[in-house]
């Protein structure tokens, strides 16, 4: 193991944003500020989007307009915990999202590979149990 850095020689650092890159940003800040309950912030530039804060004083979700489409599985990708799969799955899929058809079993919980309306991939996490509806 390395050396530990002495933590008053270390800058602060926080979390403040997730940029996603996507052809419609109202769309998806309308599907990702639904899902996580959130309101849509003020432009933060011209033709990007943004939800407010995840948790006060959080990180907030931006969507950067790109005239590509998406191409190939990304390299990350956010985790959300929930207390019902099956009902969040199926909110997914009803407003413009997708299962891939991956799913793990932990002990400590079920979780699900979806899609937003763009192919992003996200995993929605639930409780130890939960199973997978059977029709995804």
């Amino acid at each position: 193991m390395g050396d530990v850095d002495d933590v008053r020689s270390t800058p602060s650092v926080a979390w403040a944003e997730v940029t996603i890159d996507c052809r419609d940003p109202d769309a998806l800040v309308e599907f990702w500020s639904r899902l996580l309950g959130v309101g849509v912030a003020e432009r933060p530039l011209p033709g990007w989007t943004r939800t407010r804060p995840i948790v006060p004083g959080g990180p907030v979700l931006n969507f950067q307009p790109v005239p590509e489409p998406k191409v190939g599985k990304a390299r990350i990708h956010l985790d959300l915990w929930t207390d019902d799969l099956g009902s969040t799955m199926r909110w997914v899929r009803d407003h413009g999202g997708t299962f891939t058809g991956e799913s793990h079993v932990y002990p400590e919980g079920t979780v699900a590979v979806m899609r937003d309306p763009e192919g992003n991939e996200f995993c929605v996490a639930g409780p130890a149990g939960s199973q997978v509806p059977a029709d995804g």
